[in-house]
């Protein structure tokens, strides 16, 4: 569980083209439509500016350390998510792309470079750029387009699920009715006794776009648990962003 907060620090009302208009409305009631239709009206919802520049707050809990930090984010989209964690001081700088993970820290001086390999083997299931770039944009892990859905609706919200499975773990995504983001995407290894829950409980309408402002993380495993919120407090669009990233000489490199 050390790895997670890294690992989640990793991760860790809006207009369209023509007449279509998308707003937030706390009144929406979830009514009945079919599965497919959920899907693609969320997969429609999905982020389409360029870049995103943000200022978070950061609480981190896991029963024996407790931690508040910021966090300085920058997605070019699709193509770099980078990081910048600080409390007084930088503990860790972070860059993501579809093809390498690098992190180092000038706290500990300590460095690492891999792939989504070695995130795959932290996570215990197979996870890569795309997903974690979902995960901070309020939408599903997975494209709920390419697999048949079941629905169901609990607490005025659309619920989808594979109608297949994986045999290794259940995902379940419910779907808000007003603007078709996430409220909520869970992952069950009833095997393992593991649960991963991410909240998303605000939502903002910035620069024409429904973006979640407050996002929970909630892993638990067995006796162990790991609380993980985020806080936007500043978020712009398409702004130039500085994505550079050196790591130091004289660092020690760490195996994952």
């Amino acid at each position: 569980m050390k790895y997670l907060f890294r690992i989640c620090v990793l991760l860790l009302f809006c207009t369209s083209c023509g007449t279509n208009k998308r707003v937030i409305d706390a009144n929406a009631i979830a009514e009945k439509m079919s599965a497919r239709k959920v899907a693609r009206k969320h997969v429609a919802a999905n982020f389409d500016k360029k870049t995103i520049a943000a200022k978070v707050k950061v609480k981190f809990d896991n029963g024996k350390t407790k931690e508040n930090v910021s966090l300085t984010l920058r997605i070019v989209k699709d193509e770099i998510i980078w990081l910048k964690v600080t409390k007084f001081i930088t503990i860790l700088k972070v860059k993501i792309t579809p093809t390498s993970v690098q992190y180092y820290s000038p706290f500990f001086k300590n460095y690492y470079e891999g792939n989504f390999l070695s995130l795959e083997k932290l996570f215990g299931t197979a996870i890569n750029f795309e997903q974690l770039q979902n995960v901070l944009l309020g939408q599903a892990m997975q494209n709920v387009k390419k697999q048949k859905q079941e629905l169901e609706i609990k607490n005025n919200a659309f619920v989808l699920s594979p109608k297949v499975q994986s045999d290794l773990f259940e995902v379940f995504y419910s779907v808000n009715p007003s603007h078709f983001k996430l409220e909520k995407q869970q992952i069950v290894n009833s095997i393992k006794h593991q649960q991963l829950d991410i909240l998303y409980s605000n939502y903002k309408m910035i620069e024409g776009e429904v973006f979640p402002t407050k996002i929970s993380i909630k892993a638990k495993q067995k006796k162990k648990y790991t609380n993980i919120g985020l806080t936007f407090k500043t978020v712009n669009f398409n702004t130039s962003v500085n994505t550079s990233f050196r790591i130091p000489k004289n660092y020690k490199r760490l195996n994952l």
